[in-house]
């Protein structure tokens, strides 16, 4: 799956979820190497621990991250599903 991102530094994020964990979770642009390690830390994730651990995090001044903007759309992809 890709989804854009909104107000912060990367534009999209990629990643798929199997049996309610995040798989290969894939940031374009933004801080290159923060976005990789968040990629390999979330992998194999249940869903629900993603977006309690993510959710609300914030960017300097900024009221969203990457972070945030992930567990917004992963938390979406998860109500859809069920």
């Amino acid at each position: 799956m890709k989804h854009q991102l909104e107000g912060v530094c990367s534009r999209e994020v990629k990643f798929t979820v199997r049996d309610g964990r995040v798989r290969g979770v894939e940031f374009v642009k933004g801080c290159d190497g923060n976005l990789k390690a968040l990629g390999k830390l979330l992998e194999g994730m249940k869903v629900e621990d993603v977006i309690a651990k993510l959710k609300g995090i914030t960017c300097g001044a900024n009221s969203t991250s990457c972070s945030d903007q992930f567990a917004r759309i992963l938390e979406k992809v998860h109500k859809k599903a069920k």
